[in-house]
C-alpha cells in the first residue's frame, strides 16, 4: 500500500509522467522472475508483503525474491532460514538481519505501530521460544505493538498471575505450547479477546511431535480458543496482526 502512495505522490509532485506511473502499474499484481512469480499486490489484498518460505529453496533463489520483493516494499522477510542461508543472503543483501531464535532474515525498516492496541504472545516453556520469536517477528514486521509473557506453563502456572492485566487487555492472544498444551486453554478462560493457540513439536515420546499438543488444542474447553498447525508461529501472527488492526482504540 506504502508503495502505491509513493508512486501516486510522484506523479503529483511531477517526479514521475503518466507513461512512467502506468508502466509501475502494468507490473504491479505480480512479477515473474522465471522461478518464481511474486505477487506485489499481497499488500493491497492482506496488508503485509508476501513473505518468503526458505525451505526448498536455493539461496540464489531466495535473494532474487528478496531483492524483488524489496523494490516494492519497505520490509521483506523471510522465515524458517537456517544459518547457511542467513550467511549467505546477509553476504549479499547489505543491510539485511538475521533474527536467529526466530530463524527470520529481515530487510528493510520495521514499521511504525498502527494502533496502540497490542498482540501479546505467551509461550509456555523455554524449548517454545524459536516459535514465539517468529510470532514475534511477524507481529513488529505488521506493524503490530507485541507485548510477551515467556517460559509461564501449566508446571507452574503461578507464574503467570501478575500478567493478568496484560493478558485481560489485549486484543488479540498468540499461546505457543508444546507438551499436552494446556496453557492455551487456561489462558482462553481468563481472557477477553480471541486466543489463537500454537501447538509446538515439543515433548516426549507419545507427543508425537506436536500431534498430541495439535488434538489437545483443538478440543479446548474455552470457546475464545481457535488453532494453527503445529510450530506455525507465523501464521498465528498474521491472523492476530489482522484481529489488531481491525480493533477500535
Amino acid at each position: 500500500m506504502q508503495y502505491l502512495r509513493d508512486l501516486l505522490e510522484e506523479y503529483k509532485n511531477g517526479l514521475k509522467n503518466l507513461d512512467e506511473v502506468i508502466a509501475e502499474l502494468k507490473v504491479l499484481p505480480y512479477k515473474d522472475i522465471d522461478f518464481a512469480k511474486i505477487d506485489h499486490h499481497r499488500t493491497l489484498r492482506q496488508g503485509f508483503p508476501e513473505v518468503i518460505y526458505c525451505p526448498g529453496k536455493e539461496n540464489n533463489e531466495i535473494v532474487a525474491i528478496i531483492a524483488e520483493l524489496k523494490k516494492k516494499n519497505r520490509l521483506v522477510i523471510a522465515t524458517r532460514a537456517d544459518k547457511s542461508v542467513a550467511d549467505y543472503v546477509l553476504s549479499n543483501l547489505a543491510g539485511s538481519i538475521y533474527h536467529k531464535k526466530a530463524r527470520i532474515i529481515s530487510y528493510g525498516e520495521f514499521p511504525e505501530k498502527t494502533t496502540n492496541n497490542y498482540a501479546l504472545v505467551i509461550s509456555a516453556g523455554t524449548a517454545d521460544l524459536p516459535v514465539a520469536e517468529e510470532a514475534v517477528i511477524t507481529l513488529k514486521a505488521a506493524g503490530i505493538k507485541t507485548e510477551t509473557i515467556f517460559d509461564c506453563g501449566v508446571a507452574g502456572v503461578h507464574r503467570i498471575f501478575n500478567e493478568i492485566d496484560k493478558i485481560q487487555n489485549a486484543s488479540a492472544i498468540i499461546v505457543i505450547a508444546g507438551m499436552e498444551g494446556a496453557l492455551a486453554s487456561f489462558v482462553g478462560g481468563i481472557s477477553g479477546c480471541p486466543v489463537i493457540a500454537v501447538p509446538t513439536s515439543i515433548g516426549y515420546g507419545a507427543n508425537f511431535e506436536g500431534i498430541t499438543t495439535l488434538l489437545s488444542m483443538l478440543n479446548s474447553c474455552a470457546s475464545c480458543v481457535s488453532v494453527v498447525n503445529i510450530d506455525n508461529g507465523f501464521g498465528a501472527a498474521n491472523i492476530a496482526s489482522m484481529i489488531v488492526k481491525q480493533s477500535k482504540d
